[in-house]
Formats: C-alpha cells, structure tokens, sequence
C-alpha cells in the first residue's frame, strides 16, 4: 500500500465567494477570520504553498469597532524613501477618510509576505457601505461568533 500526503494545486481549488458585514465587528477578530478564508486554512485540501483560498467581500467597513482607546493611539505608518519622509496617520483619521484600508492594512499583515501573500489580498474585497459590485458571483453570508 501505497503512502502520501496529498499537496493540493491551484486547479483544484473551487474559489468561493463569502460576504462578511462588518457593522460591530472587532477588527482584529475579524481580519485574523478574513485571512485565514483568503488562506484556504477553513479547506481540508489546505497546503501551505498553494493558494487554496477563497474571496472575501467585506461591507460596511466604516462601523468597524476597535476596543480600548484605540482609535486615538493607534497609529499607521508610511515612509517617502526621503530623509525625515515617515507619515504617521492616527487610526481615527484613516476610519474617516478610507474606512477600507482599516481592514486591508489589518489582513495583509496577517498573510504571507511573498508572492503567495500579494495574491491572495487581491482576493479581499472591501467596501464603506452597503453594496458592493459582486452579486454576480453569489457570495454566501459568512458569519463570526
């Protein structure tokens, strides 16, 4: 008999398409779920190296919810490349000019940083309000406890 562990490859993954709202959620609770769908880690046919993930569109992005004082500690960072170019931007002021990249900043730091990674948050979807543009791909309802 013969003995092997199953690696599974791109063509066998059926891409789902889940919708997730976001109105009330906890953002790391939530990125930490969204990441490990985009991952493929809910799929028995996970492995590690191959993108066995499905999409996620998340709505409402703009009734995230962060605990403690949060909103006015956190902090995201970018740099120009320049000498003295470093932006702080307060997370308060990222919720009110890009809700959207509240959640995106939260899951790319989750995944992979490699090819691997880049792809799969391009399967992340995320939107301020109500609808969104993917309803031809009939995505189910994800729900969190």
């Amino acid at each position: 008999m013969k003995k092997y562990t199953y690696s599974a490859k791109k063509e066998d993954n059926k891409n789902k398409w889940w919708v997730v709202d976001a109105e009330g959620q906890i953002l790391g609770r939530l990125a930490s779920s969204i990441a490990a769908h985009l991952r493929g880690k809910h799929n028995p046919m996970f492995t590690p190296h191959v993108d066995t993930g499905d999409s996620v569109v998340v709505i409402n992005a703009e009734k995230i919810v962060l605990t403690g004082r949060k909103w006015d500690q956190k902090n995201y960072y970018r740099h120009s490349g320049y000498i003295g170019g470093l932006t702080t931007i307060p997370a308060k002021k990222v919720l009110e000019d890009r809700p959207e990249d509240l959640i995106r900043f939260a899951v790319k730091g989750m995944l992979p940083k490699n090819r691997l990674g880049r792809a799969m948050i391009k399967k992340l979807k995320v939107y301020a309000g109500n609808a969104h543009p993917h309803e031809a791909q009939q995505p189910e309802p994800l729900a969190f406890q």
